[in-house]
């Protein structure tokens, strides 16, 4: 009994040691993959170090060198009368490379150690995700609120050169109270996309997510929003403002406002009334016919339209169709760099209508909405939309907000020119909340972005 445990034992450890020896191996091997940019640099060191050796040589006039290599010379005669040199040589040859990998693997482990993050990914594969990431294509996503954030956590898995450009017309909440307060531009859509786009700096994201409960004049306020508005005021503006919290997020990409301008949201109401204020358009509960914004015409952050320009793929929405996606628009130089883009451009249409703002409103009327606020204009050549209906809870709890699912009318998108994507990219919870799912979201994306781009 006794000699089978061990056997059993034995074999167990044979197995554990083959497997890390082949991981390790495979890990190796890693490193020779064709874009990471180490086997020209391992082979430029080695080739210094020779060149090293003789200027050495050269320099002290080879006397030592001679005398170094007559004694390695005679030593390895007398290995070769003992053990034959078709022996010997490979031996040796062995023995050189082995304390090569020998060396480059403690000095390789050495820097992991010192750079990897706690999720004990190793070196060489943290190395492939980056090359891979910023091979990516240049994609612009144009929209705001909850829904722009979520498609930002999908889409920087897939690329990091990611520019998202964000509405500044909100005025409701903690960034109405920072803007009427302090006469900044409202950091709220900003703080919620540079926290989707952190590189898994989980601690940072909770705390710039982080809303004060208690506390005169802070309740409500988020410590992103403070944060944002803090830097607006020693950096001058929101644009130097948000780039210093993106060095300090590390996030993947960079997050622009659509404008510099203190813009303000009108909208005109079928039954006359003209409501201002993107926090009371959506409360007026009445169907929009029209929207602008004060003061009319803003001009654009240039960097905005210099990444449509440079884009390789702009996607917009989703979000609320007249206070996140269309506010953008509004902003007459982004319009037309996305119309003269040839970049492909998709509309993520929302999953449900939105009471205030889209009631009623077919997939179609979305399309249109965005038409007539960028004067006919065509901005995007396809429409995503969810194949899937909701649960009947789901469909229960949304029906009694006055909410129901997009409908999808066919003629009506075809008429207007556009392709149509269906997908399923829902996730409901156990509550019966309807979101865009992050990943299955950005994975149809890329998808139709790869099919674009092979039928050009």
């Amino acid at each position: 009994m006794s000699l089978g445990f061990f056997r059993q034992a034995l074999k167990t450890l044979q197995k554990q040691s083959r497997h890390r020896t082949s991981y390790r191996v495979n890990q190796w091997f890693k490193w020779l993959s064709p874009g990471l940019s180490v086997k020209r640099w391992f082979l430029i060191s080695i080739g210094g170090v020779l060149l090293a050796a003789l200027g050495l040589a050269i320099w002290i006039k080879l006397t030592p060198i001679f005398w170094a290599l007559e004694l390695v010379r005679s030593f390895l005669g007398t290995i070769a009368e003992i053990i034959p040199n078709y022996i010997s040589g490979p031996l040796v040859l062995l023995g050189g490379l082995l304390l090569l990998l020998w060396g480059q693997t403690r000095t390789v482990g050495s820097i992991t150690e010192a750079l990897r993050s706690d999720n004990e990914e190793e070196l060489v594969d943290m190395l492939l995700a980056h090359r891979r990431l910023y091979r990516g294509p240049k994609i612009v996503v144009i929209g705001g609120g909850t829904g722009l954030s979520t498609l930002l956590r999908g889409l920087k898995r897939y690329s990091a050169n990611i520019t998202a450009i964000v509405t500044v017309a909100d005025d409701g909440g903690s960034s109405g109270r920072l803007r009427r307060e302090f006469g900044v531009l409202p950091p709220g859509d900003i703080r919620n996309c540079l926290a989707a786009l952190a590189d898994e700096e989980k601690l940072l994201t909770e705390l710039f997510q982080y809303r004060f409960q208690v506390g005169d004049g802070l309740t409500g306020h988020s410590f992103g929003n403070l944060f944002l508005t803090a830097m607006s005021e020693i950096t001058g503006d929101l644009e130097r403002a948000v780039a210093a919290s993106s060095k300090v997020l590390a996030i993947r990409g960079q997050v622009l406002p659509a404008t510099l301008s203190d813009v303000r949201l009108w909208a005109e109401l079928a039954d006359g009334r003209r409501i201002e204020g993107e926090s009371k358009i959506t409360e007026a509960g009445g169907n929009i016919v029209k929207i602008g914004c004060l003061p009319a015409n803003p001009p654009a952050l240039p960097a905005a339209i210099k990444a449509i320009k440079e884009a390789n793929y702009i996607i917009m929405g989703p979000g609320s169709l007249y206070t996140s996606v269309i506010p953008n628009l509004l902003v007459p130089e982004i319009a037309d760099a996305i119309a003269a883009s040839e970049a492909p451009c998709i509309y993520v249409c929302n999953i449900m209508t939105q009471p205030g703002e889209t009631q009623g409103f077919t997939v179609a009327d979305h399309i249109r909405a965005i038409d007539a606020a960028c004067n006919g204009q065509r901005l995007f050549n396809a429409v995503l939309v969810h194949k899937k209906s909701p649960s009947e809870r789901a469909l229960i709890r949304y029906a009694q907000q006055q909410s129901h699912p997009v409908f999808l009318d066919r003629e009506d998108i075809t008429k207007l020119g556009r392709r149509i994507v269906l997908a399923n990219v829902m996730h409901e919870d156990e509550t019966g909340c309807v979101r865009h799912d992050p990943q299955k979201l950005a994975k149809v994306l890329l998808r139709w972005y790869s099919g674009a781009q092979h039928s050009k």
